[in-house]
């Protein structure tokens, strides 16, 4: 069964028994939801998002590219695949560096 996280965003496919998963845990989320890409997947259920947003320079009244990495939990149940977009989620720290969740990976 497939939980509503009360952001309307596609369920996944498949199912899974992760008790961190939104969709078939007890995992909440909250906060700030960011678009980005995938740049690494290399560890067991973590990965790693570059996020891409414009910053303001008032001294020349112009705007810059600015990037940044966040740590990201996966869920087994999520097929994630580096350079794939992905959305992830706010919630609560599940390790040192990873308060964030993957929600939706963009066809």
């Amino acid at each position: 069964m497939v939980r509503n996280i009360g952001i309307s965003v596609s369920p996944p496919r498949r199912s899974c028994e992760d008790i961190n998963c939104p969709f078939h845990g007890k995992l909440s989320v909250r906060g700030r939801i960011f678009t980005g890409t995938l740049v690494s997947a290399k560890a067991r259920k973590m990965v790693v998002v570059e996020h891409q947003y414009s910053r303001r320079v008032t001294k020349y009244k112009r705007f810059e590219r600015s990037k940044s990495k966040m740590h990201a939990y996966a869920p087994e149940c999520m097929d994630v695949i580096e350079g794939k977009r992905v959305r992830i989620a706010e919630c609560r720290p599940l390790t040192k560096t990873v308060a964030f969740v993957v929600i939706e990976v963009e066809q």
